[in-house]
C-alpha cells in the first residue's frame, strides 16, 4: 500500500508528505499527527485545519470532513495547547 492509498489522499498528498520525510505507510503510521501537522506547519505554506483533518482520517479510514464534523473541537483544543490553532 502507497501513501496515495490512504482514504483522501493522492499523489499530491504523497509530494507533500514527502517534503517532511514521510514516504511510507508505515512512517505515516508511526507520527503522532499532530507532530506531523507541527512539520507540515513550519515547512509546506499553504498548510491549513484542513490538513490535520485529513491525516487524523487517512488514519482512522474516513473522510476529512467526516473527522472535522466529529472532533473538531477536540482538534482545535489539542492545537491550542501546542501553540498552532488558527487566530
Amino acid at each position: 500500500m502507497r501513501l496515495r492509498d490512504l482514504k483522501g489522499f493522492g499523489p499530491k498528498s504523497e509530494e507533500i508528505l514527502a517534503k517532511v520525510n514521510i514516504n511510507s505507510v508505515d512512517e505515516f503510521m508511526e507520527i503522532d499527527p499532530f507532530v506531523l501537522y507541527k512539520q507540515l506547519k513550519l515547512n509546506v505554506k499553504g498548510t491549513g485545519l484542513n490538513s490535520i483533518y485529513a491525516i487524523i482520517g487517512a488514519r482512522e479510514d474516513k473522510h476529512w470532513q467526516e473527522i472535522a464534523n466529529t472532533q473538531k473541537t477536540e482538534i482545535l483544543l489539542r492545537l491550542d495547547d501546542m501553540g498552532l490553532a488558527p487566530k
